[in-house]
């Protein structure tokens, strides 16, 4: 079971929507932002349309902060360009998607593209959270030393799980 989250970050999540070209889409949708706090905009307002592409305001979301997870969020702001990874989930009627979560732990946005018909994307991660995100990693931060295990012999040796005293390699059920 997860701890419960330390912080809790408010953001607003932006989606364009695009005309398909295929005969099996009408459109295809993809988070394109995150704007920090929380608009007063409802949800899945429309924000602006062009010829080729409309964008809505989705909806909120909180980014949960835990501070299990701060080598996770660290790597995130060291990589140079820190990524907010934003998880819309299908729905059976209009609108066709609803804001699932937003997560700046990368293994828990990869972890979000092996379930099912989940819309994953990563976005820009703006300058103010990555702020909030430096300043809980500072204040939960605990380095952890690696500590290397030690394999067993027994599962190294070749003949692990073998018990019938036989070499690999013998004739089996006779002539």
């Amino acid at each position: 079971m997860r701890e419960t989250a330390l912080a809790r970050i408010p953001v607003g999540v932006i989606v364009e929507r695009r005309k398909a070209m295929s005969p099996w889409l009408d459109f295809l949708w993809r988070p394109v932002s995150v704007l920090p706090g929380n608009p007063s905009a409802a949800p899945w307002t429309q924000i602006s349309a062009g010829a080729a592409a409309a964008m809505f305001y989705a909806g909120e979301a909180v980014i949960e902060l835990h501070r299990t997870e701060t080598v996770n969020y660290r790597a995130n702001l060291a990589s140079g360009a820190p990524l907010l990874w934003v998880v819309l989930r299908p729905t059976k009627s209009e609108p066709a998607y609803e804001v699932l979560t937003v997560t700046a732990d990368p293994a828990e946005g990869e972890a979000f593209t092996d379930a099912g018909n989940d819309l994953v994307e990563a976005v820009p991660m703006p300058a103010i959270i990555a702020g909030k995100l430096a300043d809980f990693i500072a204040e939960h931060h605990v380095e952890r030393p690696f500590v290397k295990r030690r394999r067993d012999r027994a599962a190294t040796d070749g003949r692990a799980g073998r018990d019938d005293g036989q070499e690999s390699g013998g004739q089996e059920g006779g002539e």
